[in-house]
């Protein structure tokens, strides 16, 4: 056993605080993350919020632990500047050996969040047999109406959670017999769109939708297919159609719920109890605010309100600072096992306690977004969403969104009406509080716009999720 822990990090994608149990939300979607939360040595942050509001934007966040528009990946380029070091590099310069699997390409070897990795698995159909072996794709096969799509080829209604989640354990259980400790990184897929949850996770959540398990599924699919036209319409459903479209996604959520449960008890079966486990989200996910869908465009708390779960660290439990960011975990975690945290922008909360949170989303996604919504739809109102960089500072009792095309201030949790006018004070105070942190934390590492080195096999991956490539 070694002395200092192994850290276990869980990224859920796309789950949003208020669809979890933990986070109030009325349907059971995550009991095992809230028996995480509640056993002792676990605590949850009903105040955790990302970095970005997409993946790519978020990670680099989580990985480098600092500011979107400082590292600038999902900002103005698609990857993070070599001379920006990674939390992976800064935990194996400290003696961990470190390892990642992630299903997302935004997060792999093309945005260089894969540097610092002695083991890096980038989940694909192309790396599948590779990067997990036979046996466990049999074992998912085996499992495929438990665990999967159904005996399908539609690669859209299967997802590779089972089988990364195999391969973790099998990691872990090898550490037994390891000296040094690990920081083990897992990038949770399911909950992005296409919502497809295994049958027995859907009809769970489906009972009061009203309409046959197929025809459910089929309205997920149209949904992923047809994003953009839906949010171009102003996004027509029916009644029924949003819920057959929440019970989708809370099932997703459900599924890597219990997942992570038996990684979790995997863990405290072995000898391995001296563990870390942090379990959170990179984002969270539209469903109608502002007329949008997925993660796009917004600032919204429906897009960086994410659930966050620290289970054995001490100074978490103790932590009497009310809003926390992915940073300042990263940056208590790298200083409690000695490593470096010179240039890291989170709080450490063995000390300090953070004031607002920064959520950041960049221009040029956005952008071609937007013209995709107005080519879709002539008449859609793009103008009401800022076409350049867009900054929320946020408190716990206001919003500060600002941009070049100006800013507004919302008295939370109303998010659609500014408030300026009414708390002039406010505005100012928060105002000068954004201009200074642009002037320190917001300034860019580099100037230079970081391309990504993404494969074809990559791309592929990306337009299968939904991402507007060329």
């Amino acid at each position: 056993m070694t002395e200092r822990p192994n850290i276990v990090w869980i990224t859920l994608e796309s789950t949003r605080a208020d669809h979890t149990t933990m986070g109030g939300y009325e349907k059971n979607t995550t009991p095992n993350l809230q028996r995480i939360a509640d056993s002792a040595g676990g605590r949850y942050f009903a105040e955790a919020f990302s970095h970005g509001i997409w993946t790519l934007a978020s990670s680099a966040s989580i990985l480098t632990a600092t500011y979107p528009s400082h590292h600038g990946a999902g900002m103005t380029g698609e990857a993070i500047p070599d001379e920006l070091p990674t939390v992976a590099e800064r935990f194996q310069q400290a003696g961990y050996d470190t390892a990642c699997i992630s299903p997302n390409s935004h997060l792999s070897s093309a945005t260089g969040l894969d540097r610092g990795f002695d083991e890096f698995v980038w989940l694909s159909k192309s790396t599948l047999r590779e990067s997990v072996g036979v046996g466990t794709i049999f074992s998912y096969l085996r499992n495929i109406n438990k665990h999967g799509g159904g005996l399908t080829l539609d690669t859209r209604k299967h997802s590779t959670d089972y089988m990364m989640n195999k391969l973790a354990m099998r990691w872990l259980k090898d550490r037994q017999t390891k000296e040094n400790p690990m920081f083990l990184y897992l990038h949770y897929g399911g909950p992005h769109h296409p919502y497809y949850p295994p049958k027995r996770h859907l009809d769970t959540f489906a009972e009061d939708v009203g309409l046959p398990t197929e025809r459910i599924q089929e309205i997920g699919l149209d949904h992923h297919d047809r994003l953009f036209e839906h949010m171009a319409a102003n996004s027509p459903f029916s009644d029924e159609e949003w819920k057959a479209i929440s019970a989708l996604y809370d099932g997703e959520i459900a599924h890597v719920d219990e997942l992570v449960g038996e990684l979790f008890d995997t863990v405290q079966s072995l000898d391995l109890e001296n563990t870390i486990f942090v379990i959170t989200a990179d984002h969270g996910e539209l469903f109608g605010e502002s007329g949008l869908l997925a993660h796009q465009i917004v600032t919204d708390d429906a897009v960086c309100h994410v659930p966050l779960i620290i289970h054995g660290l001490d100074v978490a439990r103790d932590y009497d600072g009310e809003l926390v960011q992915h940073a300042d975990v990263m940056t208590t975690l790298l200083s409690a096992v000695g490593a470096s945290t010179e240039g890291t922008q989170g709080v450490d909360m063995q000390s300090d306690h953070r004031e607002f949170a920064i959520v950041q989303r960049g221009a040029d996604r956005s952008q071609q977004n937007l013209d995709k919504l107005v080519e879709l739809n002539p008449e859609f109102d793009a103008s009401k969403f800022p076409k350049s960089t867009l900054t929320a500072l946020r408190t716990s009792d206001f919003k500060y969104e600002y941009s070049d095309d100006g800013a507004e201030l919302f008295e939370l949790p109303d998010e659609t009406h500014d408030v300026s006018t009414e708390y002039p004070e406010v505005r100012a105070e928060l105002d000068e509080r954004l201009q200074k942190w642009f002037e320190t934390d917001g300034v860019p590492v580099s100037e230079q716009q970081q391309s990504g080195r993404f494969t074809k096999a990559m791309r592929a991956q990306l337009a299968d999720l939904g991402y507007l490539v060329d």
